[in-house]
């Protein structure tokens, strides 16, 4: 079973090449740099680490290991996730229309959903806790029936890859590198299981909104959420991150290859040159260890950009460390 973002029913995208730029990065990163800002943003100082898979507890498809380290520049990611009341104030200023209002329809977890039963467009055979909702998106996370007028604070959800860099360019930023997303949500401590440490509750304590209990039909709610908590709910880890842990995926810049690692840079290494599927990482709220183990900070997996749930989020950003 996957609490993972369920492939989409809309036609497939075209994979295209990431250019470099002359100063060894991407023409967008390049941009950035000119043109970056840090509000909002926690310093995460150059350095390296051990990326991967360091308890051989991920799944053969994902492409966890071997471990191997990885240096990187200093950059800046933002402390949380964007949220609804942000990626408002991208929409009122630019008038964007996502990803899931262009389709008319997108993913809402069936305990969650809220609309009228004819709203139900869809159902994945596989995946039959997922329903393809209309109307569905980011104001209306659940369906028709909801609304975020509670949640300015909360992860924006139903956001695309499409979608996600064109927040980031207009703030003047860029989506993370997978490298980049591990080592600040390792929070500075290399070769753990969490951003904390390897205990999942240590004290008894929740440090993430994940799922307790049975999946797919009952959740006990033990850390107090069925869909998202706030995007401060956590503690933050080392380096001033949160919920890098469950809550929502989150998109990166890279396109997915299981195999990348045995052939990555050593240094600052930005992905495949192309693919069909980019990489999401940090787990989300369906996540448990009996059949999705995905909220470890070494777990990777992937979506097609144009996918769009209501556990798919993200976090931005900038490069260089003044």
């Amino acid at each position: 079973m996957s609490c993972c973002v369920p492939p989409p029913d809309r036609p497939a995208p075209q994979p295209a090449a990431r250019a470099a730029s002359p100063a060894g990065g991407t023409d967008a990163r390049a941009q950035h740099q000119r043109r970056r800002s840090t509000r909002g943003q926690v310093a995460v100082p150059a350095g390296s680490f051990a990326m991967g898979d360091a308890f051989d507890e991920g799944y053969d498809g994902d492409g966890e290991r071997p471990v191997h380290r990885v240096g990187l520049d200093a950059f800046h990611l933002d402390a949380t996730t964007v949220t609804n009341a942000e990626f408002g104030r991208f929409v009122k200023a630019t008038g964007h229309v996502t990803t899931a209002e262009q389709f008319g329809f997108s993913a809402v977890f069936h305990l969650a959903f809220a609309g009228d039963r004819s709203d139900i467009v869809g159902q994945p055979a596989a995946t039959p806790w997922w329903y393809a909702v209309r109307g569905a998106q980011w104001r209306h996370p659940e369906g028709p029936g909801s609304d975020i007028a509670s949640r300015s604070h909360h992860p924006v959800v139903h956001i695309s890859h499409d979608d996600a860099t064109a927040y980031a360019a207009w703030a003047g930023k860029r989506l993370p590198t997978e490298a980049e997303w591990e080592y600040a949500a390792r929070g500075g401590l290399d070769g753990a299981r969490f951003p904390w440490g390897d205990e999942l509750t240590p004290d008894g304590m929740h440090r993430c909104n994940i799922w307790q209990g049975e999946f797919p039909e009952h959740n006990t709610l033990a850390d107090g959420y069925l869909t998202t908590a706030p995007a401060r709910a956590y503690p933050a880890n080392g380096l001033g991150i949160f919920q890098s842990a469950g809550n929502v995926w989150e998109w990166c810049a890279d396109w997915f290859d299981p195999g990348y690692y045995a052939t990555s840079p050593e240094h600052d290494p930005q992905g495949p040159a192309a693919g069909s599927a980019r990489v999401i990482r940090g787990g989300s709220y369906l996540c448990h260890h009996s059949y999705c183990h995905r909220y470890r900070v070494a777990a990777r997996s992937s979506s097609p950009p144009d996918s769009t749930a209501a556990n798919l989020g993200f976090r931005c950003a900038t490069s260089g460390s003044g």
